[in-house]
């Protein structure tokens, strides 16, 4: 089976969940979204996005639009809770860029906030609907050590049943 794991990282967790699904998942390609290749030689492609605006981020979008025939495996990584109705939305919603909805299955955990984007909510005045809270800072201190050992593991055992899975259905 051929393999794709292409990612979109933009302060390091997704590309962190990636290379662990790389060094789980022997032969399969590992691509940054810049340079990932035409999906259409492979089996299925494992694609890796940063949260933005609850959805992929812009470039994993456009390249999701180019998997309408091929088996797609969603991962992502947001600073949210991953059992959240947030995280569960933003998996849809990057679902629904690939036309046919050919999604064999989805995977989210947390991740490390961006720093500059704690600054900006900092500067924000209070009511603003992302000003800081006390829930919104415990959020914050609990992603900071996101995505760690366990989430990896997690996240390799979720990449090895889908594989199994595609395998059954063969």
């Amino acid at each position: 089976m051929k393999i794709l794991i292409a990612y979109s990282s933009r302060t390091g967790n997704t590309r962190k969940v990636a290379e662990a699904l790389h060094l789980e998942l022997p032969g399969a390609d590992l691509c940054p979204i810049s340079s990932a290749p035409n999906p259409e030689k492979y089996d299925v492609v494992f694609a890796g996005f940063w949260v933005e605006a609850e959805n992929a981020n812009d470039a994993m979008k456009d390249y999701l639009k180019q998997l309408g025939g091929i088996p797609v495996a969603l991962f992502a990584t947001l600073g949210a809770y991953p059992d959240s109705q947030h995280a569960a939305n933003c998996l849809k919603a990057a679902a629904a860029q690939i036309p046919n909805g050919n999604v064999v299955d989805r995977f989210i955990c947390q991740g490390r906030i961006d720093p500059m984007m704690i600054e900006w909510m900092e500067q924000l005045p209070a009511g603003d609907e992302n000003a800081p809270t006390d829930s919104r800072r415990q959020l914050w201190e609990d992603a900071e050590g996101h995505p760690d050992d366990q989430d990896l593991e997690n996240a390799v055992a979720w990449a090895k049943a889908v594989l199994e899975k595609m395998k059954a259905k063969a």
